[in-house]
């Protein structure tokens, strides 16, 4: 063989290797996941050991893998605390949950404490039942919804909604989720589909994400156990939880729509775990970590 091919062989394999050695590396600091996002977890899933001592869940939760997080709460804790917790953890935080009285009042405060901890998107996570008895109340929160959006939007943050099952309760023809995503402006409310509460309603998260392009820029990865009928009651429906990729939920299909609906951030959920928190959120990570989409 000619030595100076034989060279730029060996030199050519070599980087190679270093190619796929810095590929490895990559994989085992978690971005070799689905569409090449982080995986992140909803601390809701670990709320009582969050509840009790937040850093040390925190470290617990990077350990595992997760590079993300989403807030349920703030802890009553000052932004400045938040953000270093997060920051000694290695982890950050793109989103946190709120409910209607917290964009009600104090809005301004909210979103400047928000920006402090360093989110883009600040999500209403949960309809009181008062607040959901007709399809005119989905209407006026429509109308509600996008006033708060744009003032969120001012702030350069985005407003999302995420759903359970009991928006797709039919009043006299009419649901009430249909009816927001329709009643809104695109660019001021976006969407946190939750997979599991979508899916326990009969619906499909991919045929959401086609009708409405880009309002999906947030995800709960949450799974479902097989054989549970469809319903659009909130207690009822919370029977079925389950790791990642144990369930019944077809993850491939939905992360091959993702990017049609404008995925951004994903998070892992569960409500409730038959194992300690910790371990469910391990095989999730683990799932979606291998995840081949």
């Amino acid at each position: 063989m000619n030595p100076t091919p034989r060279r730029e062989f060996l030199r050519d394999a070599a980087l190679g290797l270093a190619a796929a050695s810095m590929a490895a590396r990559w994989l085992k600091r978690g971005f070799a996941d689905p569409l090449g996002l982080p995986v992140g977890l909803q601390l809701y899933t670990v709320r009582k050991q969050a509840e009790k001592d937040l850093d040390g869940t925190l470290h617990a939760v990077a350990e595992i893998g997760y590079k993300e997080v989403e807030l349920p709460g703030f802890y009553k804790k000052k932004a400045p605390e938040i953000r270093k917790s997060l920051d000694a953890a290695g982890l950050t935080c793109p989103s946190a949950h709120y409910v209607t009285a917290d964009l009600r009042a104090r809005l301004d405060e909210r979103v400047q404490y928000a920006k402090e901890v360093g989110l883009g998107y600040m999500v209403c996570a949960f309809l009181h039942p008062f607040e959901r008895k007709t399809l005119d109340d989905y209407r006026h929160l429509a109308d509600f919804f996008n006033k708060v959006g744009e003032q969120i939007r001012k702030a350069g943050l985005q407003f999302c909604y995420h759903a359970h099952n009991f928006e797709y309760t039919s009043f006299n023809g009419g649901v009430g989720f249909d009816d927001l995503p329709k009643r809104t402006d695109p660019n001021l409310f976006k969407i946190e589909l939750d997979c599991y509460w979508m899916t326990r309603a009969g619906r499909d998260p991919v045929a959401y994400i086609k009708q409405y392009p880009g309002r999906f820029p947030l995800l709960h990865i949450k799974d479902m156990k097989p054989g549970h009928p469809p319903t659009t009651n909130l207690k009822q429906g919370g029977d079925a939880f389950t790791e990642v990729g144990r369930g019944s939920i077809d993850w491939k299909h939905i992360f091959s729509a993702a990017a049609e609906g404008g995925l951004k951030h994903y998070f892992v959920e569960q409500d409730f775990c038959e194992r300690p928190p910790l371990e469910s959120a391990k095989i999730s990570y683990e799932y979606l970590h291998n995840l081949q989409v």
